[in-house]
């Protein structure tokens, strides 16, 4: 298959995380792409092939070096975000890309704009894929897979390439901070590892977000609203108080860039009775979520004595941290990629994630993780979109990058 043949073939499932999930993975649909990318590393030829009951798969791609060179592995992930449907995706390739704006046909009030997507105009003359505008396309982070796959079957059919062992894995449940759970860093085994999993062409990402997740619950007290005076504690308005409370012209996304951390309220559900919010706290700096904690705490306390009979909770967890400090354990793993960037003929970029990536959890857990780009553009979104050129290049980069691991 091709790479575009590939890339196609997984976005057309729908493998959507689901936060509220307690099963592993939180959907069974990840299982799906999970069952399909083990076949198709058994089809290739990779070795130790193995699919966990958690989804998790992994496979060797095993060295054409004579000597002892260090294992590195690749690593994407099969979910999509649950941000955003991704049910009947229909991919919608534009051969030979004209410039401008695109208008996307299943929705025609969706256009993808060149003002907010730059790249757009370094890709004229080029192939891109996106949807008809009524789902995700699910580049992030299928484009990671389809790199990784295209990259390891093409070094499996030359053995002129002298590389050295390298492991791949593809994990569930990222997109909802679970990615790592399940990882077994034994069956990993390797000296550092590189997530594909960015966007545009040629960035290194060097640091992560911090994340932590916080959930706030309000329980009211509910009664028929004819004889609700003195009786009735509403839910819903004491939590639509509480998320007045929260900062919009700072520590928000929309008031924020660079190394700016934010309050972000992404979900609310419930009623009179019961209702919830879902509210994620990140920030460069692992100790400002511990400040972040404290402020909604504040925006609670007085309403938990305006309200004496509502009950107010607020449940902090963390998800990821950032992948700086980490990474130092391992140092290679960097300037190989600054390496094989240029030699794949880019001029690498050292970025900083306003984000998080399976990298974040893996570094943290002893394993040094950068990410690098594999051609994503405004995921999370259906105005999502990717390049075959850029896909291309992020190939060229790991074939770049397994022969120098392996001449160490």
């Amino acid at each position: 298959m091709s790479l575009l043949d590939r890339f196609l073939r997984y976005v057309k499932l729908d493998t959507r995380a689901d936060e509220a999930s307690s099963s592993v993975p939180s959907t069974a649909k990840q299982l799906v792409l999970s069952r399909m990318l083990a076949d198709e590393c058994r089809h290739l030829g990779l070795q130790d092939v193995e699919l966990t009951t958690e989804g998790t798969v992994y496979a060797m791609l095993p060295a054409t070096v004579s000597h002892a060179a260090p294992t590195i592995c690749w690593l994407a992930h099969v979910d999509t975000s649950p941000e955003y449907t991704a049910e009947n995706v229909k991919p919608v390739v534009h051969e030979k890309y004209g410039g401008g704006d695109i208008v996307l046909p299943g929705d025609p009030s969706k256009v993808i704009r060149v003002l907010e997507n730059p790249d757009l105009d370094l890709l004229v003359g080029e192939t891109l894929i996106t949807t008809d505008g009524t789902t995700l396309l699910g580049s992030d982070d299928k484009s990671g897979i389809a790199v990784i796959m295209t990259a390891a079957e093409r070094l499996l059919s030359d053995s002129t390439i002298s590389h050295g062992p390298i492991r791949l894995c593809f994990t569930c449940d990222e997109e909802i901070g679970r990615g790592c759970d399940h990882v077994d860093l034994a069956k990993i085994d390797s000296v550092c590892a590189y997530t594909l999993d960015g966007d545009s062409v040629g960035k290194i990402d060097l640091e992560t977000f911090s994340a932590d997740g916080a959930v706030v619950t309000v329980e009211g007290v509910n009664t028929h609203p004819s004889i609700g005076k003195g009786v009735m504690v509403n839910a819903v308005r004491i939590l639509a108080q509480f998320l007045a409370e929260l900062p919009t012209a700072s520590d928000s996304p929309e008031a924020t860039d660079g190394r700016d951390g934010f309050m972000h309220p992404y979900h609310i559900e419930g009623g009179v009775a019961k209702a919830q919010a879902r509210i994620i706290l990140r920030d460069f700096e692992t100790s400002k979520l511990a400040e972040y904690a404290q402020r909604l705490e504040a925006i609670a306390e007085p309403l938990r004595r305006h309200y004496p009979r509502a009950k107010i909770t607020i449940v902090t967890r963390p998800q990821y941290r950032n992948m700086r400090d980490g990474l130092a354990k391992e140092p290679r793993a960097v300037a190989f990629a600054i390496e094989a960037t240029r030699a794949a003929g880019l001029e690498p970029k050292q970025e900083i994630i306003r984000g998080g990536t399976d990298g974040s959890r893996l570094t943290e857990m002893g394993l040094p993780t950068p990410n690098l780009s594999c051609g994503q553009h405004h995921p999370h979104s259906p105005l999502e979109w990717t390049s075959v050129a850029q896909m291309e290049r992020a190939v060229d980069v790991l074939i770049e990058l397994a022969k120098r691991w392996g001449r160490e």
